[in-house]
């Protein structure tokens, strides 16, 4: 029995240290965003009016020499004249088998739950003269390092239907 204890003592003492053999990596250099596209998106009708939504389509490349575990992506969306978040969506970019250095993610799309709604047709309401355009900030973490901007992108006036 102690000698069992003594085992598993070791090899989590072991893990451990192999763990934190790693260095961390700086997102804001460690990932370059690709092939961003940006415009709102078609989400339907939506009590009866016509509803747009900001979105964003991105690549992630992992631009370091770390294999980056569970790559997660926040994109807040706000209105370029506040500074309060408007809308928010999380995706992962890479789960628990990460993302080897030099590879490049799949496309990626986050919308914002929130977004404008009207009885105007869909393409009127990007042109109506009380609409307010977006932007959105996208950030990264891996694991349990903390969140970092990695690109601020204007969301286009156009229209992206499904």
């Amino acid at each position: 029995m102690r000698a069992t204890a003594s085992l598993l003592a070791l090899v989590l003492t072991a893990a451990l240290a192999a763990s934190g053999c790693d260095k961390t990596v700086d997102l804001a250099t460690g990932v370059q965003v690709l092939d961003v596209s940006t415009g709102w998106f078609d989400a339907g009708i939506v009590d009866g009016k016509n509803k747009l939504v900001p979105s964003v389509t991105f690549t992630l490349k992992n631009t370091s020499d770390q294999k980056l575990r569970v790559l997660q992506v926040n994109a807040l969306f706000r209105r370029v004249t506040e500074a309060d978040e408007w809308g928010s969506g999380l995706v992962t970019a890479a789960g628990s088998e990460g993302l080897d250095p030099g590879a490049t993610t799949s496309a990626l799309t986050v919308r914002s739950p929130l977004g404008y709604t009207g009885t105007d047709p869909r393409e009127q309401m990007l042109q109506n003269k009380a609409f307010v355009d977006a932007k959105v900030d996208l950030f990264a973490k891996y694991g349990s390092a903390q969140w970092k901007k990695i690109g601020e992108y204007p969301i286009t006036r156009r229209l992206i239907t499904p």
